[in-house]
């Protein structure tokens, strides 16, 4: 199922006399291909989740279209649009066990129940609780209740698999493998699925497209990789990236990209000051390198050591430096130079943040 999303918006009003609007989403527009997994990620408050109702049918747009495939989708019932909803807080009927709660969906649609009970299996088979259908919701892990959740969700063989947060109650070791689990269930349906995060790292583990929103505007889109490697602005840059990128205040004089008084990087823009965006696996120690920082202190990881910083031009407290576990640093040394991988260096304008690319 292919769906189309054409200018988008949606206004709440004001929950106080005299108040502003809420503009929870600004003119969308999104085309996602049919079979594809596309992320909807950005901080609280970004307007992801109110996308994602829209999509679902409980609710209504202030204004623009929402299509799948060719058909005008965006007033109709939440019931007729063939899409299975999984919320981030599951829902399941505690005095339902498992199986009535995956094929309580059939229930509702009159589906006999032999046939019911065979679809609520086939659903509990491809998110492997098929052992768990006699247990109640209490006798479950979260995990496996998630499982359970996705489970009622598929077994309508829905058109459009829609997920609102659907880790986040759950620990760490347990969101890892649920989302890997997601990915493993998408790509054998191959149903069309929009899955709403906050979590950066989630969504470019198993997105095939992401859509980087802020404020109710979209702000990038496209694979996971190529966001990373190509953001269009600050807020993307910093948005994501585990360690975060670095950003310093710099300026361009000459053709050279300054930071502070030392020439770190080349360019053909015109002299301006700018944020200077650097992501932390872009650093080469070289003991006459071309940037200066403080030591704060080395953390060995295993595979790789991670320097951690100073910096008077850093916008954040810290800069955070990735290098090969292999590499041979001075003992107890105050300071280290690197020079800069380029296509790890990120300009921004210093009043837009725009990327000048």
């Amino acid at each position: 199922m292919r769906i189309s999303i054409q200018h988008l918006t949606k206004i709440f009003p004001s929950r106080t006399k005299g108040g502003k609007e809420v503009h929870a989403v600004e003119d969308m527009c999104i085309e996602i291909p049919s079979g594809k997994l596309v992320g909807l990620l950005g901080p609280s408050g970004c307007g992801k989740s109110t996308t994602l109702f829209m999509l679902s049918g409980l609710e209504n747009p202030t204004s623009g279209k929402i299509l799948f495939d060719d058909q005008d989708v965006t007033t109709l019932a939440a019931e007729k649009r063939g899409i299975g909803l999984v919320f981030q807080n599951y829902a399941l009927y505690p005095h339902m066990t498992v199986q009535q709660n995956i094929r309580f969906p059939l229930d509702n649609m009159r589906i006999k129940k032999e046939e019911g009970n065979a679809r609520a299996l086939d659903a509990a088979r491809l998110v492997q609780i098929e052992d768990l259908m006699s247990r109640k919701p209490n006798e479950l892990s979260g995990g496996q209740q998630q499982r359970v959740a996705i489970a009622r969700a598929l077994v309508k063989m829905p058109n459009v698999l829609l997920l609102d947060e659907p880790l986040s109650n759950l620990d760490a070791r347990l969101r890892l493998q649920t989302r890997e689990e997601i990915k493993r269930i998408q790509r054998e349906t191959g149903i069309t699925t929009v899955f709403v995060t906050h979590d950066q790292e989630e969504a470019m583990s198993i997105c095939d497209i992401m859509v980087v929103m802020k404020l109710g505007v979209v702000q990038q889109i496209g694979e996971p990789q190529s966001i990373y490697d190509d953001p269009n602005n600050l807020f993307v840059a910093n948005f994501l990236g585990t360690p975060p990128i670095n950003i310093f205040k710099g300026r361009i004089e000459g053709g050279k990209v300054y930071v502070g008084q030392e020439a770190i990087g080349e360019t053909s823009y015109d002299d301006r000051e700018v944020y200077v965006g650097i992501r932390p696996e872009g650093f080469v120690y070289d003991a006459h390198g071309a940037f200066t920082l403080g030591v704060d202190h080395i953390e060995v990881m295993g595979r790789d050591k991670s320097v951690v910083a100073l910096h008077e031009s850093s916008t954040k407290p810290t800069v955070r430096c990735i290098i090969d576990s292999d590499v041979v640093l001075p003992h107890e040394a105050t300071q280290l130079r690197f020079n800069i991988k380029p296509y790890k260096l990120f300009l921004f304008d210093a009043e837009t943040e725009e990327r000048l690319k």
